[in-house]
């Protein structure tokens, strides 16, 4: 057993012997070259490169007939150090940083008591710094680690710095603890990190911390060089452009709130519609009412389970609370629903080219027309005519009134259109705006930190902006066409009604619960 197991060991090794070789020439390596540079016989060579290639890391260049390293090490790299959001959010900074100085750009993240590299950009010299990915480095003596030391805590700077092995790696190297404390008291001042030659000879490098919103400690985001390029001088005036890119890149990594949905889409207990729409949740009965629009009926979901709670002979065009009833919109006739499922009439006329309708807590109702090719947009009167504040050449879908501004939004799905309409001022304002590409914008909600959620009809997922208009947020649907979402009264779980009538038989073998009604859980990634 123990001759198997050290055999096992040795062909293990022999076939990490084989990456690391590969991966060390970036022109890769032929057979013949491996078992030379490895002293390994050709046959065991061919049997570790079949079994590498088929397991994807490797892969052979059939024109120059050498081996280079697969696309599955590149995919456990990514896996390894997983920080999506910030990699993310420093992407577009490391390029302009690459672009502005002609060097390599840097990413890195404290891991222990040492710096990590996430990501790079190369620089656009042939001689230039190439440090590898994945690489960890002491942090008192790179500029990444001493930008992300001068920015902790106190007491956690402290703690790491009572740790730390100040061992030389040049001449230049800090090795007093009391002289790094007082160049991580210059750092913090200015607001980035100095590397003078203190980790390899010849390169020099400056760096600035990452801080999110909430004012944790993310990372540092650097450039390095060569010595000759990166003169003291010019580290002195590139260092506020790092911590200028460095704090817009922290102002991008807001703290995820338990609120916010970030969960997986669960299906809800219940039947199919063939055009879900319209969700409202109803605060005091703690349930959720939506409609099918083409096979009218109002659902209501309690408990976790949806059931059809009254049906309607025309299509429903609108659902909206007033006065302590959910009401339809069907055909030109608004109707209140009572708990029991029960329907009276509401005297409330209706205009024809009703398009869309919302209510304001407690206040009017405002509605979207189509009149003569354009939308009109205003408070619905008791006698069904509209006080017109808006017109916009655009179709509008969805309106939501957002009380804490005062603010009304629509969904207008030709243009992939978010507006902003204020009350009293006649401008419209767009707020962002979807590719075509991406799907069409449908339904709105608002959740507790501000930010607005919108159907990507089409685009099988769900989207968030930012108070800013900015895309922060993707959450994909198994199914193509969500049309509507609402909140429930604590923010905790995002309601998404889907479309199935739209969808082609061959695109619903794929989506099979298009037309249900899914939930999707608050949850924090941290």
């Amino acid at each position: 057993m123990t001759k198997n197991i050290g055999e096992g060991t040795g062909a293990l090794e022999k076939a990490l012997d084989v990456l690391e070789a590969v991966g060390a020439a970036p022109e890769g390596l032929s057979q013949t070259e491996l078992a030379d540079r490895l002293a390994i016989p050709r046959t065991t060579v061919y049997r570790l490169l079949a079994t590498l290639v088929t397991r994807g890391l490797l892969r052979r260049d059939q024109l120059r007939k050498v081996y280079c390293l697969g696309f599955r090490c590149f995919e456990m790299a990514r896996q390894a150090y997983a920080m999506p959001d910030l990699v993310a959010a420093a992407a577009i900074e490391l390029r302009t940083l690459r672009d502005l100085t002609g060097e390599t750009s840097y990413l890195a993240a404290l891991d222990g008591r040492e710096v990590i590299s996430l990501e790079r950009c190369d620089g656009a010299h042939s001689r230039r710094s190439q440090a590898a990915l994945g690489q960890r480095k002491p942090i008192h003596c790179t500029s990444q680690g001493k930008a992300i030391l001068s920015v902790l805590d106190e007491s956690a700077r402290e703690a790491l710095i009572r740790e730390l092995n100040l061992k030389p790696l040049t001449q230049h190297t800090i090795t007093d603890r009391r002289r790094l404390q007082a160049e991580l008291k210059v750092t913090a001042a200015r607001g980035y990190a100095i590397d003078d030659e203190e980790i390899v000879l010849g390169v020099r490098c400056v760096g600035a911390p990452i801080v999110d919103t909430n004012g944790r400690v993310r990372g540092a985001i650097s450039v390095a060089g060569p010595a000759y390029r990166l003169t003291p001088d010019r580290l002195q005036l590139l260092g506020p452009e790092l911590a200028d890119a460095a704090r817009r890149v922290g102002a991008q990594l807001h703290p995820e709130a338990a609120t916010v949905p970030n969960g997986a889409a669960e299906p809800v207990p219940g039947h199919w519609a063939f055009h879900g729409a319209y969700p409202l949740w109803d605060s005091r009965n703690q349930c959720l009412y939506w409609a099918d629009r083409l096979a009218p009926a109002v659902h209501c979901t309690l408990g976790g389970v949806d059931t059809v709670h009254a049906s309607f002979e025309q299509p429903i065009v609108a659902l909206v609370q007033r006065d302590d009833a959910v009401c339809a919109v069907v055909g030109e006739a608004m109707v209140a629903i009572d708990p029991d499922g029960s329907t009276r009439s509401v005297d409330q006329p209706i205009p024809s080219g009703l398009r869309a309708l919302c209510d304001e807590a407690g206040g009017p109702l405002w509605a979207a027309v189509e009149q003569a090719g354009v939308t009109v947009i205003g408070q619905l009167q008791s006698d069904g005519g509209i006080n017109v504040q808006w017109r916009v050449s655009e179709a509008v879908q969805c309106l939501k009134w957002r009380s804490e501004d005062a603010t009304l939004f629509a969904a207008a799905p030709d243009t992939g259109s978010i507006l902003m309409l204020k009350p009293g001022t006649p401008g419209v304002r767009r707020l962002a705006t979807i590719p075509k590409g991406s799907g069409s914008v449908s339904g709105l909600a608002f959740d507790s930190e501000g930010g607005i959620w919108t159907c990507l009809q089409g685009g099988w997922g769900v989207v968030r902006f930012a108070a800013d208009g900015g895309l922060d947020r993707v959450v994909g649907l198994p199914v193509p066409c969500p049309t509507d979402l609402a909140f429930d009264g604590q923010f905790s779980s995002l309601y998404v009604a889907t479309a199935r009538q739209s969808v082609s038989l061959e695109v619903l073998n794929d989506a099979p619960l298009s037309g249900r009604l899914f939930r999707i859980a608050g949850g924090s990634p941290n």
